[in-house]
């Protein structure tokens, strides 16, 4: 009984049929916003980060090179598909996600006592519980890499655990902030290590819940892997500085040129052709890499809006430091985009100019030209008129030479006539008759056939 009315009261809950069809891409939009949920971390851990570049690297070669992990032969290619994957082992967790340009491994493990807060910059890579062998085979391009070691300390004082972590990092001068307000403190000093990685340290007040220590964990390793993408934008812009300067100087000799006219249409079109193919293909090849940088760099700020960070006396915050070095990099890479999307602009603006060169000299051109037709025209009217004269008199003196003939014949005949005389008296007649007929010629030919 009980179970019937529970049967019924889901139904009643969940009637079937109550929505219309839902969209194709529902389901998948809908669970986006679970698509890479953050770690739960227990203190103290461990985390390494691999990012590589994916260029050229197929979800299938990731999946084989998953499968050589122990117990994972059975990974399918399929469980992949979500761009998100993660295999638990018995003391820690890897964590797969590929993203557009990058795939990111995450690897949560126990911290070993030897490299706690008391320890001199710790020897963590001899920590990693993966062969080192399958890590330096992952498929891709190393792009970030880091070692991020959380515990729990007191924060009462922010100056002494701050002065611990700096020991911990060997000494080195680091940047430093609280976290949340307080929850939390985040040190570094953004330097790569012989190992190849970078270091971070977290220190959380005893106490700190799993999903926090999950959430700092992946807001800490995304500012750093978005900030290295970000930055790939800068060696592009700085490659492409020579070719828009050189670019800008060509254009600004064709629109002086254009200006002076010293040089023909053709010689103007054929340099402009050439700036233009020039400036499209540095488009084609880097729009895309300007767009990407202006895309991480916003989830970096994203990101260290996101870490509500205070300032401890004596250091720089994360995101000053950050930022006051990633600021100028990004400007240069958004000014490079700038001056490439300016100068097609500009190019676009020189050939309408020098297409309405072309066409006022085109259309000077036709007005001779038909200057020049009008003028035969006139000719060949003329020309027309004579040879109808001509015409005239040659068709009035055959018709006067007939009569003339005529009128031998009758005077051979006997009749009383003087051929001559009579042809003479003819020929004002003939013209007019010849004169009339050419008229009635030229009439019915300017008012066409009739039905």
């Amino acid at each position: 009984m009980s179970s019937l009315l529970s049967a019924l009261t889901d139904e009643i809950a969940q009637p079937a049929g109550a929505l219309p069809t839902d969209d194709s891409l529902r389901d998948e939009l809908h669970n986006e916003v679970h698509a890479r949920p953050s770690a739960r971390i227990r203190l103290p851990a461990l985390v390494f980060t691999v990012a590589v570049l994916n260029h050229g690297v197929s979800r299938e070669d990731e999946c084989a090179h998953l499968q050589r992990l122990p117990g994972q032969a059975g990974l399918r290619p399929q469980d992949l598909e979500a761009n998100f994957l993660r295999l638990r082992f018995a003391d820690h967790t890897l964590k797969w996600e590929r993203h557009t340009e990058f795939t990111r491994y995450a690897v949560v493990q126990p911290l070993p006592e030897s490299a706690g807060l008391q320890a001199d910059n710790p020897p963590l890579i001899d920590a990693l519980v993966l062969d080192k062998a399958w890590l330096r085979a992952v498929p891709g391009r190393t792009v970030a890499a880091l070692q991020l070691v959380m515990l729990e300390h007191p924060l009462d004082d922010p100056a002494a655990a701050l002065e611990a972590a700096q020991r911990w990092f060997g000494g080195r001068t680091v940047v430093a902030s609280l976290m949340g307000k307080g929850h939390s403190m985040a040190v570094t000093n953004f330097r790569l290590r012989p190992d190849g990685f970078e270091r971070l340290l977290v220190l959380a007040p005893p106490g700190t819940s799993e999903t926090r220590a999950g959430r700092i964990s992946q807001r800490l390793l995304e500012i750093e892997v978005y900030r290295l993408m970000a930055l790939r934008g800068l060696p592009v812009a700085k490659a492409l500085a020579p070719v828009l300067a050189e670019s800008e100087a060509a254009l600004a000799a064709v629109t002086a040129r254009l200006e002076a006219r010293e040089s023909s249409e053709a010689q103007l079109l054929d340099t402009l052709i050439h700036v233009a193919a020039r400036v499209e293909r540095a488009t084609a090849e880097h729009q895309y890499r300007f767009s990407a940088t202006e895309a991480y760099d916003a989830l970096v700020r994203q990101r260290l809006a996101e870490l509500r960070e205070m300032p401890i006396p004596g250091t720089q915050t994360i995101g000053e430091f950050m930022q006051r070095r990633l600021s100028p990099a990004i400007a240069t890479v958004a000014a490079a985009a700038q001056r490439l999307g300016s100068l097609s602009q500009r190019i676009e603006r020189s050939s309408a100019l020098l297409r309405t060169r072309v066409d006022i000299a085109t259309e000077t051109q036709n007005q001779q030209l038909l200057a020049k037709l009008t003028r035969g025209q006139e000719l060949q009217l003329r020309l027309q008129s004579t040879v109808e004269g001509l015409s005239i008199a040659a068709i009035s003196y055959y018709v006067v030479s007939l009569l003339l003939y005529g009128g031998k014949a009758a005077k051979a005949a006997g009749l009383p006539i003087h051929p001559e005389m009579a042809a003479g008296a003819a020929i004002p007649l003939v013209l007019w008759a010849v004169w009339q007929a050419t008229r009635r010629i030229h009439r019915r030919l300017h008012m066409g056939p009739r039905d």
